[in-house]
């Protein structure tokens, strides 16, 4: 399996792992409000933490592998525009939060973000 995924580009190697980081994220940062309601923040913050590791078991290679095709700015937004990417349907469908233009506002300033930080690339 690793093979198979070390075989693609290193900029596709490294949004895959950043859209599975980020899913973990999201839910990390936000699942509990939902799926832990009632609980005390803190056994929240507990789950949170223990969730959140499995983000960063792939967000840091995602960052490692992504650096020396891309330089710490160019990841960062990368990191930015997938987190938009990912936010934006849990929102809708786990949170059930109603769609609303500001995400489409926020999807073109993330455009002209992406432009910008790599037009010199």
């Amino acid at each position: 399996m690793l093979n198979f995924f070390s075989s693609f580009p290193v900029t596709v190697q490294t949004v895959i792992l950043l859209v599975l980081s980020n899913c973990f994220m999201t839910y990390a940062w936000y699942g509990h409000l939902r799926s832990l309601g009632s609980s005390p923040w803190y056994i929240a913050a507990i789950v949170s933490w223990g969730i959140a590791l499995f983000e960063y078991l792939l967000q840091v290679p995602a960052n490692r592998i992504g650096y020396g095709t891309m330089n710490l700015g160019q990841l960062k937004i990368l990191q930015e525009v997938i987190t938009l990417t990912v936010f934006v349907p849990f929102a809708m469908i786990y949170m059930k939060e109603p769609f609303k233009l500001d995400y489409v506002w926020a999807a073109l300033c993330m455009v002209g973000a992406v432009y910008f930080i790599f037009r010199s690339a």
